[in-house]
């Protein structure tokens, strides 16, 4: 709800240059990805998206939930 949480933070951004060279990357030698100075910190920072949007999700289904129970 309003926050730009991503899931995808662990992968390059795509630009047109990357997205033409990928036509061509046959055997998928292309495939980047961003670098965390450790394992231990990926998985921290992927877990604390995750849980971020899972509260996002339950906030936006308790608004929805508040707005259909004042319209009953």
């Amino acid at each position: 709800m309003g926050r730009n949480i991503k899931t995808d933070f662990l992968v390059e951004q795509p630009s047109l240059h990357s997205g033409v060279a990928r036509l061509f990357d046959f055997y998928g030698l292309y495939d980047g990805y961003n670098r965390s100075p450790n394992e231990a910190q990926a998985d921290a920072m992927a877990l604390l998206s995750d849980w971020m949007i899972v509260g996002d999700d339950i906030k936006s289904a308790m608004f929805e939930h508040e707005r259909l129970e004042k319209a009953a």
